[in-house]
């Protein structure tokens, strides 16, 4: 891998990683040709006025979800291993910020993680926002264990039209690296897909997309390198830490 720009030893890596990063785990992508969205109107399933309109489809079509990840008994691969591996050797500050709402980032061992589209293995109630771990099916009969009401628990995921977590700390961890690196991520979904601009206007830090083709934004990065995120995310990794 060549023209890799290192970054000074201590320096801040903020780390945005996409749905790219965890397909070749087994996870079905969202926006690809054949993804999720292809199959499934979002409208339907993965907004609030879903789930007001017709929430048993929209549990059905989450139960569904998880069930299909613990079937499969799916894996990080070696790119999630690799970041975590970088956040454990790196002498600096690493931030993993995913749009991703699986859990192979923390299976890997990472833990500075912010989930910005919230997970699948947590419920949400929608009437006090109490938050539980959820590995099983969900259905209006289920409690909340914090309101004691009934119909409002729901997958803690970020819907279409909802504000992603915690965009406060995010952006100034952005404003405040030194380094950021896209995984992933096919640059049409904000506010995630802005991040870069934000950084290029302002003049923040040194921008890497890693991706298996260039992205919307890709003419917005710094540095780029494609192909398979288990090839590229290792080998960038490794870079990395051999200027450490």
């Amino acid at each position: 891998m060549n023209n890799i720009k290192t970054p000074q030893t201590g320096a801040r890596i903020v780390i945005l990683t996409g749905a790219g990063i965890s397909q070749e785990s087994g996870l079905e992508t969202f926006r690809d040709p054949d993804g999720i969205w292809a199959k499934v109107r979002i409208e339907d399933v993965a907004t609030p006025e879903a789930f007001a309109r017709d929430p048993e489809r929209v549990h059905a079509f989450y139960n569904m979800r998880r069930k299909r990840a613990a079937t499969l008994d799916l894996k990080p691969n070696a790119a999630h291993m690799a970041l975590a591996a970088l956040e454990q050797k790196w002498p600096g500050e690493v931030l993993v910020v995913t749009q991703n709402v699986d859990s192979f980032h923390e299976r890997a061992g990472t833990t500075n993680l912010i989930h910005m589209h919230g997970r699948h293995a947590e419920a949400r109630c929608n009437d006090c926002a109490h938050v539980v771990e959820w590995s099983g099916d969900m259905s209006l009969a289920d409690v909340c264990q914090a309101c004691g009401r009934a119909g409002g628990m729901r997958p803690n995921v970020v819907w279409f039209g909802e504000t992603p977590r915690e965009m406060d700390q995010i952006q100034s961890a952005l404003l405040d690296c030194d380094h950021f690196i896209s995984i992933g991520t096919s640059g049409n979904v904000y506010p995630a897909a802005g991040f870069v601009g934000l950084m290029r206007k302002l003049g923040c830090g040194h921008t890497v997309e890693l991706n298996l083709e260039p992205s919307q934004g890709a003419s917005l990065f710094a540095e780029a390198h494609y192909g398979p995120a288990t090839e590229i995310v290792p080998r960038y990794v490794a870079a990395l830490l051999e200027a450490v």
